[in-house]
């Protein structure tokens, strides 16, 4: 004897599918699912249409481009029929069942949809699907839920209007926040309303206090965004009379190109986040402080040790201070910048470290790797934004600090000529940003490299100091192994450093292996056979290694 399948929500959706593959949506279909489709609609409080469609996208929630189209395809529906039903898709985007996404491709626009994952999980358990509580917020957590939103707006998942309708909502169920009455006692339209909220996003979010055209225009449709752009260009934007935004500084000059919110804004509407606090643990990821550096005794040869000299003295805050005014004054270009190459181990980077820690200068370091993003056009952005946060760290700082692109082979190589692939041409823009930015810079750029010979000719021209770091010479290494082992005698000092043309890095691992060693082992040791050995291993493994790629 059959049995009845109990009815529960994925069985009535599999059973709406079923029933609409080829039926043309008629009104034969909807009789014979009717039973179906009013379970969905009693459980998911939806119309039945509303339910039908719903039970079409799920079937394709496996796709995260489901266009309308599609939908047709699979009941044998024209497209222009099926477009009678987009008021009721809007609704399933409304309550956050579906998210629309508007696209270009092939030189066309489209519009497409995907499912929420968080309502599938709900269909396989019977359960209504409910958006998450968003009421009683922290204010941390109220801009973690603002950072959501925009970035869906940014992906083209929300309309302009949904971005507003899902941030009023928001602000609704958490009106007990200062920044929350503050905002909507502005009496703001909704376009400038909108604004402040992302500069507030921004800010608070991404620490971000130089803030570009390209960094606002996802946020409005391209019409309203023309007259947006307009009144923030020329400082009659509302925003401007109400003392939220001002124009930020570009090299001592207000810029018309970039904005950030006034510091009366910031405290006026931000007051419940700890914004010194928060932008000084953004600025702290990627600084090294110059009174956290370890001192060590480096060795050169002549010609670089008198080149680092030279450095250092320029680098003393009182010596700098007069080059640098004297070179305004004489309308030369005021930034220092310095080229540090030659073959690894040789001491680049700790040279910086320790010439930081000499002169009291921190330094904020460019993670090279990261400025690179998969997604084309984010790359630009990155690199403008690190120019534009050590302007403000030396705004900020009594002692210029330094900006340390370490191993930066990958971003000052050559330029590629009639670039035509979109990755080629970004990598060529992002060089020409970094040329045009030491152009204007005002403050200390050093760069290491281990490829000099790779570097493009534009760049070479633009450094000031380019010092050669050239494998140590026998009496410098001498300096370095009595340095790392003070208890080598300095007959047997001799033999290793003549034997062993080693650079700084690899008499220091061979040291760090000797010390690691005698923790281990009590091996107190230090004897020439054995130092010699770790020498022998380190020299194969250098040998051995090479680098993967093509």
């Amino acid at each position: 004897m059959a049995t009845t399948r109990k009815m529960d929500l994925l069985t009535a959706v599999e059973q709406i599918v079923e029933k609409a593959k080829d039926s043309k949506l008629s009104p034969e279909f909807y009789r014979k699912a009717s039973r179906y489709i009013k379970y969905v609609s009693d459980k998911l409080d939806l119309t039945k249409e509303q339910s039908v469609m719903l039970a079409l996208f799920i079937n394709r929630s496996d796709d995260d481009n489901i266009r309308i189209s599609d939908l047709g395809e699979f009941v044998k529906c024209q497209t222009v029929h099926m477009l009678q039903y987009l008021k009721d898709i809007d609704v399933l985007v409304k309550r956050e069942l579906l998210r629309c996404h508007k696209g270009t491709g092939s030189d066309k626009k489209f519009i497409s949809y995907r499912v929420q994952i968080e309502l599938i999980d709900a269909i396989k358990l019977d359960e209504k699907y409910v958006p998450r509580t968003r009421k009683g917020l922290s204010c941390h957590e109220l801009f973690a839920e603002l950072e959501d939103i925009f970035q869906l707006r940014e992906d083209h998942e929300l309309s302009f209007e949904m971005t507003t309708q899902m941030i009023h909502s928001l602000f609704e169920d958490n009106h007990h926040l200062n920044f929350v009455q503050t905002i909507q006692k502005k009496d703001l339209d909704e376009r400038d309303e909108m604004l402040l909220v992302l500069f507030c996003h921004l800010f608070a979010n991404n620490g971000d206090d130089n803030i570009y055209f390209y960094d606002l225009d996802f946020l409005f449709e391209k019409s309203d965004w023309r007259r947006v752009k307009s009144d923030l260009r020329w400082g009659c934007h509302r925003l401007f009379n109400l003392k939220m935004i001002e124009n930020a500084n570009d090299s001592g000059m207000a810029s018309r190109e970039k904005f950030r919110m006034t510091d009366t804004a910031k405290t006026e509407l931000l007051s419940e986040l700890d914004l010194d606090l928060r932008y000084s643990k953004i600025a702290a990821k990627d600084m090294i402080r110059f009174d956290k550096i370890v001192e060590k005794k480096l060795f050169y040869g002549e010609i670089v040790q008198s080149q680092i000299t030279e450095l250092s003295q320029l680098l003393e805050n009182s010596h700098y201070h007069v080059i640098h005014t004297r070179m305004q004054e004489s309308g030369l270009r005021c930034g220092f910048t310095c080229l540090f190459y030659g073959a690894p181990g040789t001491g680049k980077t700790e040279t910086v470290l320790q010439l930081a820690h000499q002169t009291g200068r921190d330094i904020y370091q460019v993670n090279v790797s990261q400025i690179k993003s998969c997604w084309v056009g984010d790359s630009e952005k990155n690199i403008k934004r690190i120019f534009d946060t050590y302007r403000e760290l030396a705004r900020k700082s009594t002692t210029t600090p330094i900006l340390l692109f370490n191993e930066a082979d990958a971003i000052i190589n050559k330029r590629m000529e009639g670039a035509e692939s979109a990755v080629n041409k970004m990598e060529n823009t992002i060089q020409n940003i970094i040329l045009q930015e030491m152009e204007t810079l005002d403050g200390i750029l050093i760069a290491t490299t281990n490829l000099a010979q790779n570097m493009d000719k534009a760049f070479e021209r633009r450094f000031l100091y380019k010092i050669q770091f050239e494998k140590p010479t026998l009496e410098a290494r001498m300096h370095i192994w009595h340095e790392m082992i003070p208890t080598l005698s300095e007959d047997d000092t001799k033999i290793i450093a003549e034997k062993y043309d080693f650079c700084g890095g690899q008499i220091e691992n061979v040291a760090r292996r000797n010390t690691i060693n005698g923790i281990l082992y009590g091996d107190k040791g230090n004897s020439l056979e054995t130092l010699m050995s770790y020498c022998d291993k380190e020299r194969f493994e250098t040998k051995a290694t090479r680098k993967i790629g093509f």
